[in-house]
């Protein structure tokens, strides 16, 4: 049995959720063992079903009754991985589990975070201000959007030829390479 159980909330595509679960599939410590969403197209869906890992879709009502924490809870999950989840987490799931959810920004945080701010606005406002370059934050969550602790940035250049599609793809890359590592560190207490 898994000393730690991740629940992988995503909205979306899941391809940040698939790279987790395909990074923790055989880990000695820590197994994905549910994945949550708020959308019920979300191909995320799809990309559990391959790793075998149970799926629940939510709705604004769920929240509200708390019903996602009653899943959690019956789950045994110890820590909560954000994939491309959109809503912002609610006060009871953020005192529930301290310190003890994650999320991942397409950005260098502070800059272009927010409300509002994710995906492909993100690459838009990097590229319209010209930045030299842009990354990835991982950080904390709590209850406001992009504000929670800061455990890792990694960084990528961008050109002046760079489109918002290809800044995407750069971040896409650096997701998929660094946060699973970083979530790793994060649940055994690892320095990255």
């Amino acid at each position: 049995m898994k000393k730690f159980k991740i629940a992988i909330f995503a909205s979306g595509s899941g391809s940040n959720a698939e790279a987790i679960m395909k990074y923790f599939k055989n880990h000695e410590d820590i197994g994905i063992e549910l994945l949550l969403t708020n959308n019920p197209n979300a191909y995320a869906i799809e990309r559990a079903k391959k790793f075998g890992v149970v799926c629940k879709v939510f709705t604004k009502q769920d929240v509200e009754a708390e019903t996602i924490l009653e899943w959690l809870r019956a789950a045994g999950i110890t820590h909560v991985v954000l994939a491309g989840y959109l809503w912002l987490i609610p006060e009871y799931l953020v005192k529930a589990y301290p310190e003890g959810i994650v999320n991942i920004h397409p950005a260098l945080l502070p800059k272009y975070g927010g409300k509002g701010m994710y995906g492909m606005k993100v690459h838009e406002a990097v590229r319209a201000a010209n930045e030299s370059e842009t990354g990835i934050t991982i950080h904390l969550v709590n209850t406001k959007y992009d504000e929670g602790k800061i455990l890792a940035q990694k960084r990528v250049r961008v050109s002046e030829s760079d489109t918002p599609h290809d800044i995407a793809v750069k971040v896409h890359e650096l997701e998929h390479e660094f946060y699973p590592e970083i979530i790793r560190d994060w649940i055994l207490n690892l320095k990255s």
